[in-house]
């Protein structure tokens, strides 16, 4: 996911979702404007609202060219999917709906407000608002948001939910999950003295603890209703939308959620009657499909084909649907000390000089759909990030003598072979995977290259310790979005050891470094910005260092809007449209 140092979540404010009537006509726009516009124009729905509109009624149709990693909020990690779920779920705390840099900030959403820190930042206490209910009419309480975290702790069950639960809150010796450890009194983590109070326990101060509450893990599961690993097949909703149907690997339906009070969410409005989810669809055909009129969203929202590109941007009326956001987002590739013989710094080291680095933003579709190249990790918009280069070259060209330098540093000197990962249903990352085997060849490295399914590409495969060291897969296509916008939502769960799980699962398979595990905990208790934000910079640098990961892009994408939706515009949070504001013609 689909973004601390810490600006701290105790002084952020509500925000209103803001947007305009329709028919006003505006015709402002740029990522600093929040207005709204009628006029279909290229980026007009990056830091505005394009088409805005109360007209409620109609049916909003999206493609995925692959499967979610679930639709259990307790099982997700991608943005997309934390973009959608917001449709039927709920957490304490929500990033506003709102475009620009509105949806950044944080409000209450099932809690009356942000919540209230004591002991140092240790103790958070939220309050739910009166008359917010389930699909079924029962009474959403602590209890059931207490229940949601607990059992997401079960990683057999749930091997793709992030680790912050687990890793912050002051959980019993060997706690193991409301499944496993059913019996086990959590109150050192979690206490719920009434049906509307809430009270978490960290083992250490964090500043930024809001942010948690934004994730659909904290979205209310009632234990009576919890079926384990089948709930993705009908979760129950505290959102606007609940199941109407689902049929695994095939596509799912939202319909209208009954109890649903629009006065307990305002910011929701709930516009179309419902929405239809395709899965395993080819990209190419959902590009044609929206281009066509017969599709209004792409979901996973990462941007439309370099095959598409040239189409859309050639003609003045497809422009005009498009939109190009930079995003807290980098495009990368891990490599894994724990396969031979990168398992030798000069090995990795070898590889991050072999890369021609244009050809990696040309896999990705160039600087316009791509993204800006990356020499470190952190991007821009996180408080902190570098401007180093920590393997310099001529221009962004592959240095081969360097890389054949380090080669025969590790004792590999006529190269060797090892496997790099890619999602099969992502054709940006099997052109990347093709640009590293033609690249690394120069030098003599020979590459295999393997396609794995999106759904389980982090539990199964490429984010497996054992399967990757069994199948030799010395790199892997990766990408990272913030899970909120400074350094401990951007780095934690892809450069700490700790969250990888050897089950499978994690986002991080190639970063084992103590000594960055320790700075990551010194700088989430760090009350200073400035020192803060350079331990961030640290981090970033020893990893660098490290050669685990290269870097590549800091992204943009290319975004097309359906010809007939309403209420668009990207939301900063989550790098894409906001799906709980769109409505339909």
């Amino acid at each position: 996911m689909v973004t601390l140092v810490a600006v701290s979540a105790l002084g952020l404010a509500a925000c209103s979702s803001g947007g305009t009537s329709p028919g006003t006509g505006s015709t402002s726009s740029g990522s600093g404007s929040t207005g709204g516009s009628t006029t279909a124009a290229f980026d007009a729905a990056n830091g505005q609202i394009f088409n805005p509109s109360t007209k409620t009624g109609g049916i909003i149709t999206m493609a995925d060219e692959g499967e979610p990693d679930s639709t259990d909020p307790g099982d997700s990690y991608y943005g997309y999917t934390w973009d959608l779920m917001r449709l039927y779920g709920r957490g304490l705390v929500m990033f506003n709906i709102a475009p620009g840099d509105g949806s950044n900030k944080l409000s209450g959403d099932l809690a009356t407000e942000l919540g209230k820190a004591t002991d140092n930042a240790k103790t958070w206490t939220y309050t739910l608002k009166d008359g917010v209910k389930f699909e079924d009419g029962t009474p959403i309480t602590s209890k059931d948001i207490k229940y949601a975290i607990t059992r997401t702790l079960d990683k057999d069950i749930f091997p793709d939910s992030p680790t912050y639960f687990d890793d912050l809150l002051a959980w019993p010796a060997d706690y193991k999950g409301a499944y496993k450890s059913k019996d086990v009194n959590t109150d050192s983590a979690i206490q719920t003295p009434d049906d509307k109070t809430i009270v978490f326990h960290l083992k250490n101060s964090f500043s930024s603890f809001d942010y948690l509450m934004t994730t659909s893990q904290s979205y209310p599961v009632p234990a009576a209703k919890d079926t384990g690993a089948k709930y993705k097949e009908h979760p129950i909703s505290s959102g606007p939308y609940m199941f109407g149907s689902y049929e695994a690997g095939k596509k799912f339906t939202l319909v209208r959620n009954p109890n649903w009070d629009p006065k307990t969410d305002p910011q929701r409005k709930a516009l179309p009657d419902g929405y239809e989810y395709t899965m395993n669809v080819n990209q190419e055909d959902i590009d044609n499909r929206i281009i066509a009129g017969e599709l209004d969203i792409h979901v996973t929202g990462t941007g439309i084909t370099p095959a598409s590109q040239s189409k859309v941007l050639s003609d003045p009326t497809l422009k005009a649907r498009a939109d190009n956001p930079t995003l807290a987002r980098l495009w990368y590739t891990s490599i894994n000390p724990t396969v031979k013989p990168l398992d030798n710094k000069d090995c990795r080291i070898a590889i991050m000089y072999a890369m021609d680095r244009t050809a990696y933003q040309t896999a990705y579709g160039g600087q316009f759909a791509g993204g800006s190249i990356a020499t470190a990790l952190m991007p821009a918009l996180i408080p902190g990030a570098l401007k180093d280069d920590f393997y310099p070259r001529a221009g962004n060209k592959a240095d081969l003598a360097k890389a054949k330098e380090h080669l025969a540093a590790c004792g590999q000197p006529n190269g060797f072979e090892t496997t790099m990962a890619f999602r099969t249903e992502r054709p940006k990352e099997k052109a990347l995977a093709e640009a590293f085997q033609a690249e690394l060849a120069k030098v003599g490295i020979k590459l295999t290259l393997k396609g794995y399914p999106k759904k389980d590409y982090f539990s199964t495969y490429a984010g497996n310790p054992p399967f990757v060291v069994k199948n030799n897969i010395g790199m892997a296509a990766n990408g990272w979005g913030a899970d909120w916008n400074d350094g401990y939502g951007f780095l934690s769960q892809i450069v700490d050891s700790r969250v990888i799980r050897e089950t499978g699962g994690s986002s991080n398979s190639s970063v084992r470094i103590p000594e960055v595990d320790t700075m990551l905990d010194e700088a989430a208790v760090e009350t200073d910005n400035a020192k803060r934000e350079a331990l961030y910079g640290a981090i970033d640098k020893k990893v660098m260092e490290e050669a685990v990961i290269f870097p590549g892009l800091h992204a943009k994408s290319l975004l097309l809007r359906g010809s007939k939706l309403t209420n668009v515009f990207v939301n900063q949070a989550y790098g894409m449209y906001d799906y709980t504001a769109l409505g339909k013609m």
